[in-house]
Order: structure tokens, then C-alpha cells, then sequence
């Protein structure tokens, strides 16, 4: 029972002398929190790329023919805008695009899609372009109608 009260008791004087009543306040720097406010400020400068269109159909087109479209977007956001890569649902599908290269706020830019015609029938392929936006990547999509060569000769019969 001694051990109990004297283990209450030092638990007791240890939370009354831990407890001082310092002036938080009076320990906050003012040029800290001029840095934090511009990094807050700084912080809701964010680039956002916003496409004329998202998607492109290209129709009907022969299986192996090529084919490409420019996909033009605009910087709308209040920050410089870097894409830092753009890849495709395949490899039939090639982007081009300004790789690592600033685009300031207003500034337009373009994206170069190289389709080469594979697959048959209905196709429908993706480019996902990553850059420094709220997001963080934006969708685009091809489409086309691809029409198979046909590889069947004419049976000819000869008769004797």
C-alpha cells in the first residue's frame, strides 16, 4: 500500500513541476512566419493544362497506314507548367511532347500522337501525359476504325 501512495505521489509532483506556464508565443520567430506565409502562398500556384479537345477519331484508315494528330493544350493555371512524361497504352501509339520544358501561365503548347495503324476493327488507344498539374496527369485517347488487308487469293480452278 506504501508502494502505491508513493508512486501516486511522484507521478503527482512530476505532472505539477513538468507543467509550467511558458509563453509559447513569446518563442515564435517573426521571420519564420513570414517564410512559412510565402511558402503557404507559393504552395497555391498550381499549373493546369487544359486540352482543346481530349479526343480524336480518325475515322476509318487501312490496317499499316499512319497516322497523327496535334493535341493542343493551354497552361489555364497561375503556375509554369512541365510535363515530364507522356506515355501510351501501346506500343502502336507514340507521343511527342515538350519534355521537362516550362510552359508559363496563358502559354499554349502541343502534343504530337503517331499512331501506325495496328489492330483491326474498332481501336481505341490512350496517352497518359504526367506534369505538375492538381491532378497530376491528364487522359487522351485516339480512336479508328482499322480495315484488315485481306491476304486471300482468289481460288482459280482449272479444268482439263
Amino acid at each position: 500500500m506504501k508502494k502505491i501512495f508513493l508512486i501516486l505521489g511522484i507521478a503527482a509532483t512530476t505532472a505539477f513541476v513538468s507543467c509550467k506556464n511558458n509563453d509559447a508565443s513569446s518563442k515564435i520567430k517573426s521571420e519564420n512566419v513570414e517564410v512559412a506565409a510565402q511558402r503557404d502562398e507559393a504552395a497555391k500556384n498550381v499549373a493546369e493544362m487544359t486540352f482543346e479537345f481530349t479526343e480524336y477519331d480518325f475515322g476509318s484508315i487501312e490496317q499499316g497506314t499512319q497516322v497523327e494528330k496535334v493535341f493542343k493544350f493551354t497552361n489555364t493555371g497561375n503556375a509554369p507548367l512541365i510535363i515530364t512524361n507522356a506515355t501510351s497504352s501501346c506500343g502502336c501509339t507514340i507521343p511527342q511532347y515538350p519534355r521537362n520544358t516550362p510552359i508559363a501561365p496563358g502559354e499554349s503548347g502541343e502534343l504530337l500522337v503517331k499512331y501506325n495503324g495496328s489492330g483491326k476493327n474498332q481501336v481505341t488507344k490512350t496517352v497518359t501525359v504526367t506534369a505538375n498539374t492538381a491532378k497530376g496527369s491528364e487522359l487522351i485517347r485516339i480512336k479508328a476504325f482499322v480495315n484488315g488487308k485481306d491476304n486471300i487469293s482468289p481460288i482459280t480452278s482449272q479444268t482439263k
